[in-house]
């Protein structure tokens, strides 16, 4: 049976650090959210910590049956849904740091390393977006936003005097961003017709997990760029790639 609601939020990876976070702010704008998760338990807990409406959903990007069920859940329950945040994602090494990140060097990476990063960063993106477009498309205004990273820009990753400069060159995590901005502007093209819009954000370096938690930013911060564009209006963007100060060189 459906329910009567204003907006329904699809958050993956909802669990902790910025999906959390986007979470929080889009129920905080009056949006049902669905704080998406592999963990039952976990999930359950952050969604009784979101204040407003907050459900939790059992999904994992890389288990087409979960994104499945899923889909089936909130047609029964909601009817459509209208935002879409494929956040879930890994770095293939655990938290990024300089030791870390060695194993990520090109010439000595782990080439079953490299499927696994992609099989979440990139192609669960696919899978859950699939999935769940048919109920996107029943929305009046449906965004999607890939949640990417400054890593995944070529521009600044092929600068010698960039801020990237300092770190070990990435085969996994940093490709992977650059194969999920190029899926965004795909996406864009295709959809557009239809009224869908189709950003990637760059949340910025936050303080999370993924980088043992030595960003700068708080999750909040970081999750802020995201709302923005999965609230925009009629005539926003569409295969752009954003940070807070605007938009990000490809």
């Amino acid at each position: 049976m459906n329910e009567n609601t204003t907006q329904v939020a699809l958050v993956t990876g909802a669990n902790k650090g910025i999906g959390r976070a986007t979470a929080e702010q889009l129920a905080g704008r009056g949006m049902t959210v669905l704080l998406g998760a592999r963990d039952a338990r976990r999930g359950e807990e952050a969604a009784a910590a979101v204040r407003g409406k907050a459900h939790p959903i059992v999904l994992d990007v890389t288990d087409a049956a979960t994104v499945q069920a899923a889909a089936r859940w909130i047609e029964d329950r909601f009817g459509r849904l209208d935002v879409l945040v494929n956040n879930a994602g890994i770095t293939g090494s655990g938290p990024v740091s300089p030791v870390d990140a060695l194993d990520q060097v090109p010439s000595s990476v782990d080439v079953d390393m490299v499927r696994a990063v992609f099989e979440t960063n990139v192609f669960g993106v696919i899978t859950v977006t699939n999935g769940l477009l048919p109920l996107l498309r029943r929305s009046p205004a449906p965004r999607i936003v890939n949640v990417s990273s400054g890593a995944g820009s070529l521009t600044i990753a092929s600068d010698p005097a960039g801020p990237l400069a300092a770190l070990p060159a990435s085969a996994a995590y940093s490709p992977s961003k650059s194969a999920l901005n190029a899926l965004t502007v795909q996406y864009a093209n295709e959809l557009r017709k239809d009224g869908v819009l189709v950003n990637a954000a760059d949340p910025g370096y936050v303080d999370t997990d993924i980088n043992n938690h030595t960003g700068f930013l708080t999750t909040a911060q970081g999750a802020a760029v995201v709302v923005r564009l999965a609230t925009l209006g009629a005539d926003g963007p569409t295969g752009g790639f954003f940070g807070e100060g605007g938009p990000v060189p490809w």
